[in-house]
Protein backbone atom coordinates (compact mmCIF):
# COMPACT_ATOMS: atom_id res chain seq x y z
CA UNK A 1 0.00 0.00 0.00
CA UNK A 2 3.10 2.24 1.02
CA UNK A 3 4.41 1.47 -3.05
CA UNK A 4 0.63 2.50 -4.37
CA UNK A 5 0.58 5.47 -2.31
CA UNK A 6 4.26 6.91 -2.96
CA UNK A 7 3.77 6.19 -6.85
CA UNK A 8 0.51 8.51 -6.69
CA UNK A 9 1.87 10.99 -4.71
CA UNK A 10 4.32 11.47 -7.26
CA UNK A 11 1.96 11.14 -10.50
CA UNK A 12 0.15 14.01 -8.48
CA UNK A 13 3.05 16.27 -8.34
CA UNK A 14 3.49 15.56 -12.05
CA UNK A 15 -0.32 16.39 -12.91
CA UNK A 16 0.05 19.25 -10.65
CA UNK A 17 3.54 20.47 -12.75
CA UNK A 18 1.43 20.28 -15.84
CA UNK A 19 -1.84 21.86 -14.43
CA UNK A 20 0.60 24.74 -13.44
CA UNK A 21 1.76 25.16 -16.83
CA UNK A 22 -1.56 25.08 -18.45
CA UNK A 23 -3.11 27.78 -16.32
CA UNK A 24 -0.75 29.76 -16.98
CA UNK A 25 -1.16 28.92 -21.03
CA UNK A 26 -4.99 29.91 -20.49
CA UNK A 27 -3.75 33.20 -18.77
CA UNK A 28 -1.32 34.34 -21.19
CA UNK A 29 -2.91 34.54 -24.56
CA UNK A 30 -4.97 37.98 -22.72
CA UNK A 31 -2.01 39.03 -21.37
CA UNK A 32 -0.38 38.98 -24.75
CA UNK A 33 -4.00 40.50 -26.29
CA UNK A 34 -3.67 43.35 -23.65
CA UNK A 35 -0.52 43.88 -23.65
CA UNK A 36 -0.76 44.40 -27.93
CA UNK A 37 -4.14 46.60 -27.26
CA UNK A 38 -1.47 49.01 -25.14
CA UNK A 39 0.67 49.00 -27.52
CA UNK A 40 -2.35 50.29 -30.19
CA UNK A 41 -3.29 52.70 -27.86
CA UNK A 42 0.40 53.79 -27.35
CA UNK A 43 0.23 53.87 -31.59
CA UNK A 44 -3.16 55.58 -31.72
CA UNK A 45 -2.45 58.44 -29.15
CA UNK A 46 1.29 59.00 -30.99
CA UNK A 47 -0.38 59.44 -34.21
CA UNK A 48 -3.14 61.81 -33.11
CA UNK A 49 -0.56 63.74 -31.34
CA UNK A 50 1.30 64.32 -35.10
CA UNK A 51 -2.09 64.51 -37.32
CA UNK A 52 -3.50 67.42 -34.60
CA UNK A 53 0.73 68.90 -35.17
CA UNK A 54 0.41 68.62 -39.12
CA UNK A 55 -2.90 70.16 -39.18
CA UNK A 56 -1.27 73.59 -36.77
CA UNK A 57 1.14 73.56 -39.05
CA UNK A 58 -0.77 73.51 -42.38
CA UNK A 59 -2.52 76.37 -41.07
CA UNK A 60 0.28 77.90 -40.18
CA UNK A 61 1.69 77.29 -43.74
CA UNK A 62 -1.51 78.25 -45.51
CA UNK A 63 -2.14 81.91 -43.69
CA UNK A 64 2.32 82.37 -44.39
CA UNK A 65 1.66 81.56 -47.84
CA UNK A 66 -1.32 84.29 -47.94
CA UNK A 67 0.38 87.05 -45.81
CA UNK A 68 3.48 86.62 -48.48
CA UNK A 69 0.95 87.24 -51.07
CA UNK A 70 -0.59 90.12 -49.53
CA UNK A 71 3.31 91.60 -48.99
CA UNK A 72 4.37 90.86 -53.00
CA UNK A 73 1.34 92.72 -53.71
CA UNK A 74 2.22 96.02 -51.54
CA UNK A 75 5.44 95.64 -52.34
CA UNK A 76 4.29 96.12 -56.34
CA UNK A 77 1.97 98.40 -55.96
CA UNK A 78 4.58 100.42 -53.83
CA UNK A 79 7.13 99.96 -56.86
CA UNK A 80 4.55 101.26 -59.14
CA UNK A 81 3.49 104.23 -56.92
CA UNK A 82 7.83 104.57 -56.89
CA UNK A 83 7.34 105.62 -60.27
CA UNK A 84 4.88 108.38 -59.82
CA UNK A 85 6.63 110.37 -57.06
CA UNK A 86 7.95 113.83 -58.07
CA UNK A 87 10.50 114.49 -54.76
CA UNK A 88 13.07 113.25 -52.90
CA UNK A 89 11.12 112.97 -49.35
CA UNK A 90 8.45 110.95 -50.85
CA UNK A 91 11.27 108.92 -52.58
CA UNK A 92 12.78 107.86 -49.62
CA UNK A 93 10.03 107.43 -47.48
CA UNK A 94 8.45 104.55 -50.04
CA UNK A 95 11.76 102.99 -50.19
CA UNK A 96 11.88 102.97 -46.90
CA UNK A 97 8.25 101.61 -46.74
CA UNK A 98 9.42 98.80 -49.19
CA UNK A 99 12.57 98.17 -47.31
CA UNK A 100 10.42 96.95 -44.29
CA UNK A 101 8.25 94.97 -46.41
CA UNK A 102 10.64 93.02 -48.60
CA UNK A 103 12.65 92.54 -45.10
CA UNK A 104 9.12 91.59 -43.62
CA UNK A 105 8.79 89.28 -46.61
CA UNK A 106 12.10 87.31 -46.39
CA UNK A 107 11.16 86.41 -42.49
CA UNK A 108 8.37 85.21 -43.55
CA UNK A 109 9.52 83.06 -45.95
CA UNK A 110 12.27 81.09 -43.91
CA UNK A 111 9.69 80.42 -41.67
CA UNK A 112 7.42 79.45 -44.58
CA UNK A 113 10.20 77.01 -45.63
CA UNK A 114 10.84 75.88 -42.02
CA UNK A 115 7.42 75.15 -41.34
CA UNK A 116 7.11 73.10 -44.75
CA UNK A 117 10.00 71.07 -43.65
CA UNK A 118 8.76 70.39 -40.66
CA UNK A 119 5.62 69.27 -41.84
CA UNK A 120 7.45 66.87 -44.29
CA UNK A 121 9.35 65.76 -40.88
CA UNK A 122 5.97 65.20 -39.10
CA UNK A 123 4.04 63.57 -42.43
CA UNK A 124 7.39 60.90 -42.00
CA UNK A 125 6.33 60.13 -38.09
CA UNK A 126 2.67 59.76 -39.27
CA UNK A 127 3.76 57.14 -42.25
CA UNK A 128 6.49 55.54 -39.39
CA UNK A 129 3.87 55.21 -36.90
CA UNK A 130 1.16 53.90 -39.27
CA UNK A 131 3.34 51.01 -40.32
CA UNK A 132 3.94 50.03 -37.06
CA UNK A 133 0.81 50.58 -35.53
CA UNK A 134 -0.12 48.17 -38.45
CA UNK A 135 2.17 45.38 -37.87
CA UNK A 136 1.19 45.17 -34.06
CA UNK A 137 -2.66 45.52 -35.19
CA UNK A 138 -1.68 41.99 -37.79
CA UNK A 139 -0.39 40.26 -35.01
CA UNK A 140 -3.13 41.29 -32.62
CA UNK A 141 -5.55 40.23 -34.84
CA UNK A 142 -3.55 37.07 -34.93
CA UNK A 143 -3.43 36.43 -31.95
CA UNK A 144 -7.58 37.26 -31.11
CA UNK A 145 -8.11 34.97 -34.35
CA UNK A 146 -6.38 31.62 -32.22
CA UNK A 147 -6.98 32.97 -28.73
CA UNK A 148 -10.36 30.72 -28.61
CA UNK A 149 -8.90 28.03 -30.04
CA UNK A 150 -5.95 27.86 -27.53
CA UNK A 151 -7.85 28.62 -24.59
CA UNK A 152 -9.89 25.78 -25.65
CA UNK A 153 -7.38 23.43 -26.18
CA UNK A 154 -5.95 24.06 -22.87
CA UNK A 155 -8.74 23.75 -21.22
CA UNK A 156 -9.56 20.43 -22.51
CA UNK A 157 -5.63 19.28 -21.54
CA UNK A 158 -6.66 20.49 -18.23
CA UNK A 159 -9.98 19.00 -18.05
CA UNK A 160 -8.28 15.41 -18.25
CA UNK A 161 -5.83 16.09 -15.64
CA UNK A 162 -8.08 17.22 -13.32
CA UNK A 163 -9.32 13.75 -13.64
CA UNK A 164 -6.00 12.49 -13.26
CA UNK A 165 -5.21 13.99 -10.12
CA UNK A 166 -8.80 13.08 -8.73
CA UNK A 167 -7.99 9.85 -9.55
CA UNK A 168 -4.52 9.81 -8.08
CA UNK A 169 -5.92 11.63 -4.81
CA UNK A 170 -8.24 8.30 -4.04
CA UNK A 171 -5.06 6.52 -3.42
CA UNK A 172 -3.48 8.83 -1.19
CA UNK A 173 -4.84 8.67 2.55
CA UNK A 174 -6.36 11.80 3.43
CA UNK A 175 -3.49 13.37 6.31
CA UNK A 176 -1.15 12.62 3.71
CA UNK A 177 -2.99 14.65 1.10
CA UNK A 178 -3.37 17.14 3.22
CA UNK A 179 0.62 17.47 4.02
CA UNK A 180 1.33 17.45 -0.06
CA UNK A 181 -1.32 20.35 -0.12
CA UNK A 182 -0.03 22.19 2.90
CA UNK A 183 3.68 21.71 1.31
CA UNK A 184 2.89 22.71 -2.16
CA UNK A 185 0.82 25.84 -1.54
CA UNK A 186 4.25 26.84 1.06
CA UNK A 187 7.57 25.16 -0.86
CA UNK A 188 8.88 25.81 -4.51
CA UNK A 189 8.22 22.17 -6.66
CA UNK A 190 9.10 19.63 -6.03
CA UNK A 191 6.74 18.32 -3.00
CA UNK A 192 7.57 14.88 -2.59
CA UNK A 193 11.72 14.03 -3.44
CA UNK A 194 13.76 10.81 -3.06
CA UNK A 195 16.28 10.28 -0.76
CA UNK A 196 20.00 9.43 -2.19
CA UNK A 197 22.76 7.99 0.06
CA UNK A 198 20.70 9.58 3.14
CA UNK A 199 20.83 12.81 1.37
CA UNK A 200 17.03 14.46 0.73
CA UNK A 201 17.50 15.31 -3.31
CA UNK A 202 14.82 18.50 -1.76
CA UNK A 203 17.39 20.60 0.23
CA UNK A 204 20.22 18.57 -0.08
CA UNK A 205 20.76 18.17 3.49
CA UNK A 206 21.88 14.50 5.12
CA UNK A 207 18.68 13.02 7.04
CA UNK A 208 19.17 11.34 10.55
CA UNK A 209 20.16 7.57 10.20
CA UNK A 210 17.55 6.31 11.95
CA UNK A 211 14.98 8.26 9.83
CA UNK A 212 16.71 7.07 6.84
CA UNK A 213 16.38 3.25 8.32
CA UNK A 214 12.91 3.85 8.08
CA UNK A 215 12.32 5.17 5.04
CA UNK A 216 14.11 2.10 3.63
CA UNK A 217 11.52 0.01 5.47
CA UNK A 218 8.83 1.14 3.24
CA UNK A 219 6.56 0.91 5.32
CA UNK A 220 4.90 4.78 6.06
CA UNK A 221 5.40 8.14 4.34
CA UNK A 222 7.78 10.37 6.02
CA UNK A 223 8.66 14.25 5.91
CA UNK A 224 12.34 15.59 5.66
CA UNK A 225 13.15 16.74 8.92
CA UNK A 226 15.13 19.75 7.38
CA UNK A 227 12.72 20.90 4.26
CA UNK A 228 9.47 19.17 5.31
CA UNK A 229 9.48 17.81 1.92
CA UNK A 230 7.85 14.21 1.35
CA UNK A 231 10.70 11.86 1.03
CA UNK A 232 11.23 8.36 -0.55
CA UNK A 233 13.98 6.13 -0.83
CA UNK A 234 15.65 6.48 -4.13
CA UNK A 235 15.47 2.69 -4.53
CA UNK A 236 11.26 2.73 -4.54
CA UNK A 237 11.82 5.27 -7.72
CA UNK A 238 11.57 2.44 -10.27
CA UNK A 239 8.22 1.71 -9.40
CA UNK A 240 7.39 5.25 -8.39
CA UNK A 241 8.20 7.03 -11.13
Amino acid sequence: MYQKQIEQLVVLQQVDDEILVLEEEIGKAPRELAALEEQLDGFRARKEQIEEKLNLLDEQRNKLGGEIEEDDAKIKKSKNKLMLVDNTKQYHAMMREMDSLEKLNRMREEEYEAVKEELARQAELARQVGEDMDEVQKEYDAKKTTLDERVAQAQKQLDSLQKKRAKACEVVPPPILGRYEFIRSRLDNPVIVAVEDSVCTGCHIKIPPQEYNELQKGKQILSCSNCQRLIFWSEHISQAS
